[in-house]
């Protein structure tokens, strides 16, 4: 505990002759405009840095959905000055490589506490052995991160997108047997978000499973990056290669919309009533805009991805500065919902989960 408070308190002295030497060079017109833009060095973040709050870098994946929106949104809203806090927000703009640069930033920054949003699940041990040398924790969220020493990372908090797809694909199953449809006639096209992300790959191996294990065909992939242009892009190529699909899997709500789009423009129906030519599209996140869909049956099924984790990474960071210990991984509670009240429950790994269907009460408590 002594030693994380040194170095806490010489992280603070290095990040004010470092913000100092920030402030003259921009009095002196030696800063480059593409850093100021990216760190936001203006004379009030600069002066809002030198006041012995908690320093918080975090390195967020970009903007490429409204779920990530959202998330950018709770971890603004949680880590404000009026809060104790400042935040140097990196916007890495998908790219991994720009991310990884955030970091090293970070560490030459010497602030208190990292929090990483990782693009992809590989690719990350030089530079967090980096941060480990420096002292500094670092605080995992969102996606998953694949490292050959787990010490190299504090805590991992964020969405069981394994379970979000086990839970998606059992009200699947229950659904069709539910009508009465033969299982063997399912004609799964998947739609994938960024590929090597820990989203993609845990709805994926979700999908896996339960086509083996009820007989349904995974006829091909799509990328979509997680975006509604990638998303019809994607739609529409696999409704070209395979006319007998009958089920779409997205790995978000965007590409859904994208989906959506392209079964329109295909002369086709989005639904539930795939026995009659509907295409049933399921998808991750539970928007607010993609539950109205939900609610009018046009996206048959949701899994939620809940974006505010702002306040559990907060939580962490104060247990943290207190000496308490944390749990290595801390998951969201998120609930499945459907257009449907008929499926009340799915059960995965024998634990039953609830099934909301979703009602006006429903949607107007949504934020995002």
């Amino acid at each position: 505990m002594k030693m994380m408070k040194n170095h806490k308190k010489n992280n603070r002295i290095r990040r004010f002759a470092a913000l100092a030497l920030a402030a003259a060079c921009l009095v002196a017109g030696c800063g480059s405009s593409s850093e100021e833009e990216a760190w936001d060095t203006s004379s009030e973040s600069v002066d809002a840095l030198n006041n012995g709050n908690i320093t918080v870098g975090f390195a967020q994946v970009g903007e490429e959905s409204d779920w990530r929106r959202a998330n950018s949104d709770s971890i603004r809203r949680t880590f404000t000055t009026e809060n104790g806090y400042n935040l140097l927000f990196e916007d890495a703009q998908n790219d991994q490589s720009v991310q990884i640069s955030s970091v090293s930033r970070f560490i030459q920054e010497g602030v208190d506490y990292i929090v990483l949003e990782p693009i992809l699940e590989t690719g990350w041990d030089t530079v967090l052995e980096e941060v480990k040398k420096a002292g500094i924790p670092i605080i995992v969220a969102d996606r998953t991160i694949s490292v050959e020493d787990e010490s190299l990372y504090t805590v991992w908090v964020g969405s069981d997108v394994r379970l979000e797809g086990d839970k998606v694909c059992a009200w699947m199953h229950s659904y069709l047997s539910d009508i009465g449809f033969d299982e063997s006639g399912v004609n799964v096209g998947v739609i994938q978000g960024t590929v090597g992300s820990g989203a993609q790959l845990g709805r994926e191996q979700s999908l896996r499973l339960a086509a083996e294990r009820y007989g349904w065909s995974v006829l091909g992939y799509e990328e979509g990056e997680f975006t509604q242009a990638k998303g019809r892009e994607a739609a529409e190529k696999l409704l070209e290669e395979y006319p007998e699909m009958n089920v779409l899997y997205c790995d978000n709500d965007n590409e859904a919309f994208g989906a959506l789009e392209a079964i329109d423009a295909a002369g086709k129906t989005a639904g539930t009533d795939i026995e009659n030519g509907e295409i049933m599209v399921v998808a991750f996140d539970a928007t607010k805009k993609a539950l109205q869909y939900v609610q009018d049956g046009v996206i048959a099924c949701d899994g939620e991805c809940d974006p505010d984790n702002g306040p559990m990474i907060e939580e962490i960071i104060q247990k943290l500065e207190a000496g308490e210990s944390v749990p290595k991984k801390q998951y969201m509670d998120e609930t499945i919902f459907a257009f449907t009240d008929s499926i009340s429950s799915v059960e995965v790994d024998g634990t039953s989960y609830e099934v909301q269907a979703v009602t006006d009460d429903l949607l107007n408590t949504r934020e995002y």
